[in-house]
């Protein structure tokens, strides 16, 4: 007796998005999971709020010497204010970005026990920790995936492959990522959609023809 195969529950853009993931696995092989240079939970931590308002690029470029003369949250929480001025200042806002990695590095020793905590709800008490940050920290540093990561590349590629109706409401773009596809692949999400924006699908000239999912794309150039 033949077996009846089982009905797929799965909507078309489920289906869709899994097989854009596929493709987007076998063209960036080498999507990283962040491209902020870091060591350790509290590098990640303190890189991300850096990076707000700043290219990763330049972020990476005051982040050696940062470390090296404050390597750990005891010795960030006891900087001087001013010399941290002077080796963040090209990431712009320095002197509120210098104020929220100090207070950052003083709660993560004095609530924390010395170290970056492991949810969402925690990362968000700290200044300068959004949501966004919170989720770079928890996938980066320990492949925990409370929630997608929203940057303007992930937000700009899911709307253009038609999985949110938004453009620019990060917590709503998310909670559409959340619902649509399963919980193991929101970390691999924002790792491949991201380097899809970075590099082919960019904000001001898609690189359509060379896509590697232009079929499955509703604002391909070539489907138009």
């Amino acid at each position: 007796m033949n077996e009846i195969e089982p009905v797929s529950t799965m909507s078309n853009d489920e289906k869709r998005v899994l097989e854009v993931l596929r493709k987007l696995t076998k063209a960036y092989p080498d999507a990283p999971r962040t491209y902020l240079n870091y060591r350790n939970p509290f590098e990640i931590t303190i890189a991300t709020i850096l990076s707000a308002r700043a290219t990763d690029a330049g972020v990476n470029k005051v982040t050696p010497e940062l470390f090296a003369k404050y390597p750990t949250p005891k010795k960030l929480a006891e900087a001087n204010t001013d010399d941290v001025v002077m080796i963040i200042r090209s990431t712009g806002a320095y002197n509120r970005k210098t104020e929220y990695i100090i207070r950052t590095a003083r709660m993560i020793l004095d609530n924390f026990g010395g170290k970056v905590p492991k949810t969402i709800d925690e990362l968000v008490t700290f200044p300068g920790v959004s949501r966004k940050t919170a989720n770079v920290v928890l996938q980066v540093a320990y492949e925990i995936a409370e929630g997608v990561v929203m940057d303007t590349h992930i937000m700009r590629v899911s709307h253009r492959l038609g999985f949110t109706e938004h453009e620019k409401k990060p917590e709503k773009i998310e909670k559409d990522i959340m619902v649509l596809i399963p919980k193991e692949k929101w970390i691999s999400y924002a790792q491949l959609i991201g380097t899809h924006g970075r590099r082919t699908c960019k904000a001001r000239k898609p690189m359509c023809s060379e896509c590697v999912v232009n079929n499955l794309c509703p604002s391909s150039e070539l489907n138009g």
